[in-house]
């Protein structure tokens, strides 16, 4: 029954929302709602993938670190505006100190900080120490809290962090945490110093990620223990009030955070940049009072959900991209009720990665380097793009990605090749032939060729199925599918189970050898699924880490392209567009480059959403 208290115009726009419904058959997803005051200022969000937890230290996938970027903070963050990127204090007071060999790196902490409450202060206020930075990294190298990113922690070449490791795994005893190392020392109450064993001269863009390296308390983690993925107590704009696993994310803003106003530096020609900066200056954050997160795993109930306002932004998924906006434009019966529409090629790169270690895919043997190559010869990217992104991705040439250092858009390899023949005649050589005249090939020893994909129960990695299918019957290869949970699969690629499992990855900075992590042989099991190791790879990596920015660097780029084309650990297939979807009533939307971290930088409008 309709309430006849709502105005002519509130119903008018009910209306037009329900006509752009329409749009689509099927029907409208329930939403788990958690209570909020009237007035309060809500934005509703999804997932597309359920979340695994919210400890730092713990943590495994996008998703989650999404969620801890707005609960944690880190000693810098990046300009929510500027283009290219500029890293700015967020709690520390001023940019770091370093050393003329980029060895020592010395930072100030903002006195005065507070945590978020917590029955772990016993009723008082906590500020925030230096100590607490050196706490929060220590907990990466605890082997108890099996850190998926401790490879690219003990990267930075922290002096005594890697040997305070390796002590608590060799006596088979607690990490200890009171003994002082001199790599990450508070060296008084607000003052954190960094010694490192090599140069590292961009250091301090490490410094700068909210969802990973923000201060932690330590009686938090003590008391909460094991629970600790679901007790996060941090900083920033908000703080977690309600968690239902695979469901719902509530989030408030968190009342003792500091008093943080919407400042920015947008280049000068940035048109919208400027204009967000002129609606927004000034303007104390967080703008919001609460996020609500429900997760949608199934592509057509998630866009029925934006299109019934049930949620307030979406990235529309591809099977409806050309609805929702045709030619990059928002389509008209959209636009007429104030969706706005945001396309911009992303710092991502989608990529299917293959064990090393497998005894089908794996190895460094001329045959089975042969065999990664051929298929990814075999893979039609192009049709890939055209019929399942619908058209919403670049072809990809190397695992770096756009918008970072070492991208090159004039750099061509095999990597963005579809070429069947080749791949066939690269099969033929190398003795994965049809022995049996069954029309499928068999391995050189006789045994059978099949591809054990790893993939999950959705709609559009139902796609990608029938494509795998394709692409390799046209070179007579056998595919059968793993079917698992996104985190499930993720749990089992770290562990090194999967033959071959195809997924993305987002820049979280601006230096492009983040993507050349995947490769490096100590980050086996962590960043580098496919557990690739090749000494001159190795070298060039440790290289490109001591030395700055310059032709030198750009060289050892190039270099590690041509060899990660050769060994094929990887099959980069694209570089996607983002097409972002929101509702009007959501303000002062902004894609970040690198880190979707924007909550506390939009407001919400209630007086233009429509009435439940």
């Amino acid at each position: 029954m309709i309430d006849r208290s709502l105005t002519r115009r509130t119903l008018a726009r009910q209306a037009a929302y329900a006509a752009a419904s329409m749009t689509l058959l099927g029907a409208s997803p329930v939403l788990a709602q958690a209570p909020g005051k009237a007035g309060t200022k809500v934005l509703r969000y999804v997932f597309p993938v359920a979340e695994t937890g919210f400890d730092p230290a713990r943590i495994v996938d996008l998703y989650s670190r999404i969620v801890t970027a707005h609960i944690f903070e880190s000693l810098y963050t990046y300009d929510h505006l500027a283009r290219p990127v500029k890293i700015r204090p967020a709690l520390a007071q001023g940019m770091p100190e370093h050393s003329e060999d980029y060895r020592t790196w010395t930072v100030k902490v903002r006195p005065g900080i507070l945590f978020q409450d917590d029955p772990a202060f016993g009723g008082q206020p906590r500020e925030v120490t230096a100590q607490d930075f050196v706490y929060a990294l220590k907990r990466f190298a605890d082997p108890a809290n099996k850190s998926p990113v401790v490879a690219g922690v003990l990267e930075q070449k922290y002096i005594g962090l890697a040997a305070l490791r390796e002590k608590a795994l060799k006596e088979k005893k607690p990490f200890d945490y009171d003994t002082e190392i001199e790599g990450i020392r508070a060296l008084d109450r607000h003052t954190i110093q960094f010694r490192l064993e090599e140069p590292r001269p961009r250091f301090g863009d490490s410094l700068a990620a909210h969802d990973l390296y923000g201060a932690v308390a330590r009686e938090v983690v003590e008391k909460y223990g094991d629970a600790i993925p679901a007790h996060p107590v941090g900083t920033g704009p908000f703080r977690l009030v309600q968690w239902r696993r695979s469901s719902l994310i509530v989030l408030e803003r968190n009342p003792t955070y500091r008093d943080v106003r919407y400042e920015a530096e947008p280049a000068s020609d940035d048109a919208q940049g400027q204009a967000l900066l002129a609606r927004f200056k000034g303007r104390r954050l967080p703008m919001i009072d609460r996020v609500e997160i429900s997760i949608i795993e199934e592509t057509q109930p998630r866009w029925l959900a934006f299109l019934n306002a049930q949620i307030d932004f979406v990235n529309v998924p591809g099977e409806f991209v050309n609805q929702a906006m045709p030619n990059g434009r928002v389509a008209p019966n959209l636009a007429k009720v104030g969706i706005q529409g945001y396309r911009a090629l992303n710092p991502d790169s989608a990529f299917t990665y293959f064990n090393m270690d497998d005894p089908v895919v794996g190895g460094y043997t001329p045959e089975k380097v042969a065999l990664r190559r051929a298929i990814g010869l075999a893979m039609d990217v192009e049709r890939e793009i055209r019929v399942i992104r619908r058209g919403q991705a670049v072809p990809a040439q190397s695992m770096v990605v756009p918008h970072t250092s070492g991208y090159d858009p004039a750099f061509k390899s095999e990597n963005g090749d579809y070429d069947p023949a080749r791949a066939q005649a690269l099969l033929d050589l190398h003795g994965y032939v049809d022995r049996n005249g069954d029309g499928w090939r068999e391995r050189p020893d006789g045994k059978p060729l099949v591809l054990e994909v790893a993939t999950q129960p959705d709609q559009t990695s139902r796609q990608f199925d029938e494509l795998w299918k394709t692409n390799m019957a046209r070179v007579g290869i056998r595919v059968s599918f793993s079917i698992g949970k996104w985190p499930e699969q993720l749990k089992a690629a770290r562990a090194g189970k999967l033959m071959l499992w195809t997924l993305g990855s987002s820049a979280a900075g601006s230096d492009g050898q983040s993507s050349l992590a995947r490769l490096y042989g100590p980050q086996a099991g962590s960043q580098n699924l496919a557990r690739f190791k090749h000494p001159e790879f190795d070298r060039i990596y440790q290289r490109m880490n001591v030395i700055p920015d310059g032709p030198e660097r750009d060289e050892l780029f190039r270099q590690a392209k041509l060899i990660v084309t050769a060994f094929m650990p990887y099959k980069v297939t694209v570089h996607r567009f983002n097409n972002d979807l929101v509702h009007p009533w959501l303000v002062g939307y902004r894609r970040p480059l690198f880190w979707q971290e924007w909550w506390h930088m939009v407001d919400i409008d209630n007086t233009r959403r429509p009435a439940k």
